[in-house]
């Protein structure tokens, strides 16, 4: 079983799967229910640890690019490295970094219209599935299967062109 540490995390995962009991299971007999949240809270955990892996590693892939500062920083916006804001070690460590960030924006912007907008919505901007699914005027498993072509995509993209990650 997984433990989720942060509380705000938590509360959300209980009030998820509550919603998703009561959605789905609520004309089930009442001696069903504990079972079947059991098994949907369990599903809703695993399901915040697979977002958390795919958002640590695409924030930390391009958190790297960052300068430090306390301001928010996007890295797919080259502004700050062109304006000298962002001092890297070396010229040759500015110059991969930023042919990098290149790369990572042409592949983004070569993705499918929604695969990209799932994809910015979900890891970039960290809506939630059901948000971002509202905004995309589309149900929550199309916004998951959005996700994952995308991320297969960009992963698949990057290590054609000698990028792991």
């Amino acid at each position: 079983m997984f433990a989720v540490r942060n509380e705000d995390s938590a509360l959300d995962i209980v009030q998820d799967s509550m919603m998703k009991l009561a959605e789905k299971y609520g004309d089930r007999p009442k001696e069903e229910l504990p079972m079947l949240f059991q098994r949907i809270i369990q599903n809703t955990i695993r399901d915040f640890y697979r977002r958390s892996k795919v958002r640590s590693l695409w924030t930390t892939l391009l958190s790297s690019f960052s300068s430090g500062d306390e301001d928010e920083h996007d890295p797919l916006e080259t502004i700050a490295i062109e304006s000298g804001t962002y001092t890297p070690n070396t010229p040759d460590g500015q110059l991969l970094q930023s042919q990098l960030l290149e790369i990572i924006e042409e592949e983004i912007k070569s993705l499918p219209a929604r695969q990209r907008q799932a994809f910015l919505m979900r890891y970039w901007e960290d809506i939630d599935v059901a948000e971002t699914a509202a905004a995309m005027g589309c149900s929550q498993g199309s916004v998951k299967t959005h996700c994952s072509r995308a991320t297969h995509t960009l992963a698949v993209a990057l290590k054609a062109k000698g990028i792991t990650l």
